[in-house]
């Protein structure tokens, strides 16, 4: 078990979601095990487990930019902080700020959300059966909280709302940016001659879409047309480590039963019904995310509450379209707008979620458009604000 929680703190700094070192987790069996044996708070952790009965805590102090950004949104938005992408929306609906590290107040934080921010600590997440939920939670909260940042900070400017504190954060964050992608390294060429090379393939282009920071290893989803089956990466399997965690599925109607393929099958079999191109690629790149939100008319918009899922209006970033949608097949599911959009294009954007790229045979276009697309939206965000990009 202390092996287990070490191997989960070095992928989180892995991850860039915190330093290495940093994570303390606990995971509980027989006993409680910790990541950091003489960390302050393993008291803590302990009793916060035990009062949810979860078999793993982990507390994670986040990198910058992400401190300086739930460190700020922790002290505007206490008792919570209210997402705004759709999808953590929907998800977490909110995340919790915990006033202190006392194990009550923890756990009834986390007795409602899967995670929670600690100011001055971190970012606060449980696993119910394994360790690998408390990460994607941190993920996911890591995620919500740079899109919600900068997305506030571009919609306080127009609005002319600015604070000097909010300008701070701003420049502290701006100068911890990675920089935009834009090497990007060639993949295998197809057409694939079989379903291995195939899967080969798509393993490969999922690495590189995390190695670049176009998406979070846990999010996002991959596909390839197999004349007549898709392959395409199961619901909630890492994109960095897709070796046997691919399932094909036939686009004739027959059955998937029994296989966990991703949430969003239904559109991507829609899409590839409609275009040509075998390879589909869906990342969530931040500066997307946030300029997908940007919308002129919010403010006064009848539908501002729910225009992530049914937006009538034409929206584009250049010649990117942007649509609404949810996840799945209901009535306003993606799967209506995205395949449609994408059709002859090199991306589209769902409002609020991520990208959808293509290509004719291989990942090397899809991976190039997909990086492409953000690097024109962090252009596009920056110019907005009347700054050079960073």
């Amino acid at each position: 078990m202390d092996a287990l929680t070490v191997r989960f703190a070095e992928r989180l700094a892995r991850a860039g979601l915190c330093a290495p070192g940093e994570a303390a987790i606990v995971c509980v069996d027989e006993a409680a095990s910790f990541s950091r044996q003489d960390f302050p708070l393993n008291d803590f952790l302990a009793e916060t487990a035990r009062l949810l009965d979860v078999a793993c805590l982990m507390l994670a102090p986040p990198a910058e930019p992400y401190r300086t950004i739930l460190e700020y949104l922790a002290k505007r938005e206490a008792p919570a902080i209210q997402p705004r992408d759709c999808e953590t929306r929907t998800f977490f609906h909110d995340i919790p700020v915990v006033a202190q590290p006392l194990p009550e107040l923890a756990a009834a934080a986390l007795s409602r959300r899967k995670g929670a921010y600690l100011p001055g600590c971190g970012i606060l997440a449980h696993g119910a059966l394994s360790p690998e939920q408390a990460f994607i939670t941190v993920s996911s909260v890591a995620f919500a909280g740079f899109v919600k940042f900068f997305s506030d900070h571009l919609s306080a400017h127009r609005d002319g709302t600015l604070e000097a504190a909010g300008r701070e954060a701003f420049a502290a964050a701006v100068r911890a940016l990675p920089p935009a992608p834009r090497a990007v390294p060639p993949l295998a060429r197809g057409p694939f001659a079989d379903r291995d090379a195939a899967l080969a393939a798509m393993a490969e282009a999922g690495r590189a879409t995390v190695a670049l920071g176009l998406v979070d290893s846990v999010f996002g989803n991959i596909s390839y047309n197999l004349d007549g089956v898709l392959a395409i990466s199961q619901t909630g399997s890492a994109l960095d480590a897709l070796e046997g965690a691919i399932d094909c599925c036939p686009l004739d109607g027959s059955s998937c039963a029994g296989l966990t393929a991703s949430s969003e099958l239904s559109a991507h079999a829609a899409l590839v019904s409609r275009d040509p191109r075998r390879a589909i690629l869906h990342g969530h790149p931040k500066f997307a995310v946030i300029l997908s939100m940007d919308c002129a008319a919010r403010r006064d918009c009848p539908r501002r509450e729910t225009c992530h899922v049914d937006c009538d209006r034409a929206r584009f970033v250049d010649d990117i379209p942007i649509v609404p949608g949810e996840v799945g097949c209901g009535p306003r599911g993606l799967v209506h707008t995205m395949p449609p959009a994408l059709v002859g294009r090199r991306g589209v954007v769902v409002l609020g979620h991520g990208v959808f790229t293509m290509g004719r045979d291989d990942y090397n276009e899809a991976l190039g458009d997909l990086c492409a697309v953000e690097t024109l939206c962090r252009a596009r965000y920056f110019q907005a604000l009347g700054l050079p990009p960073a």
